[in-house]
């Protein structure tokens, strides 16, 4: 039993390093302030699709991220983990994108993929924390969806069970395929790079030679040690540019202010059950908490 899975992933600003530079004017992110990261949450949708693929060899994983040319980092990540095949969607027609434009180009460009079985994503990118991509792409191609998956219970060639998070538990849902999940960081734990991998792939750069996707281009090894990452523009996947980037994008930021809080007072409270009890009122009096 063999599946084909899309995993999406994003390269983001790391949100521990944020300055004062970290918006533009026109209220856009400023990428160039901030130090570029494989996005947390999508490491481990990556090792949800890399455990079905250690169980069942035939499987193969596609990965897909749109952003600019130095994306192609986390491209490469994957590739070093034991991803099979990686398109960057680029092009200036998707700068600027909202959740629901860059929704739309990740479906024109699964679309252009063809027929799928999984794809998986993680549960949010931490450059936006809206946990909206996933379920618009799902809602854009029709099939089914299950968020905030921290573990994969079963699955067959027709449906698959996940266990679900929600505020103060869990529940088990069971779904159909095709389908798309967003994974939690509770169950899975992202492995590193493979030496091996990272030998055969450090070399791999973009290409545009290949108009049209093509299934036995994975297969072929000698190409795949050179080129393995197809890049595509806003032609490639056929997308409207109206639904794209900044003109597609119905979000506007008004105004990015920076807030700086800082401590007016220390307060020490003695390691006891009394003075944490008086620490614990006196927050409440002031509606610090409660």
């Amino acid at each position: 039993m063999s599946y084909k899975i899309i995993v999406l992933i994003k390269q983001v600003p790391d949100t521990q390093n944020i300055t004062g530079n970290a918006m533009k004017d026109d209220g856009t992110v400023n990428r160039a302030a901030l130090p570029a990261i494989f996005n947390p949450d999508d490491l481990y949708a990556l090792e949800a699709a890399l455990r079905i693929k250690d169980e069942h060899k035939d499987t193969r994983i596609h990965v897909i991220t749109m952003g600019p040319p130095a994306a192609g980092k986390v491209l490469k990540e994957s590739l070093y983990r034991g991803a099979d095949f990686t398109v960057l969607i680029s092009d200036r027609k998707f700068a600027a994108a909202d959740t629901l434009a860059t929704s739309y180009a990740l479906k024109c460009a699964i679309s252009k993929i063809g027929a799928f079985d999984l794809v998986f994503c993680g549960r949010q990118a931490i450059d936006g924390d809206t946990a909206q991509v996933g379920p618009q792409i799902a809602e854009k191609l029709g099939i089914n969806q299950i968020t905030f998956v921290s573990k994969i219970e079963h699955l067959s060639k027709k449906e698959i069970t996940a266990r679900r998070s929600i505020e103060g538990g869990y529940e088990i849902v069971k779904a159909p395929l095709p389908v798309l999940l967003t994974f939690t960081n509770e169950h899975y734990t992202p492995r590193p790079s493979s030496a091996k991998k990272l030998m055969t792939y450090k070399n791999a750069n973009f290409t545009t030679e290949e108009s049209e996707y093509d299934e036995s281009y994975i297969e072929n090894k000698n190409l795949i040690k050179s080129v393995q990452t197809l890049l595509w523009d806003i032609n490639a996947i056929r997308a409207n540019p109206s639904q794209c980037g900044l003109e597609g994008s119905p979000t506007k930021v008004k105004k990015a202010e920076s807030v700086l809080l800082k401590s007016t007072s220390i307060k020490l409270v003695e390691n006891n059950e009394k003075a944490i009890s008086a620490m614990i009122r006196e927050l409440e009096a002031d509606h610090t908490i409660g």
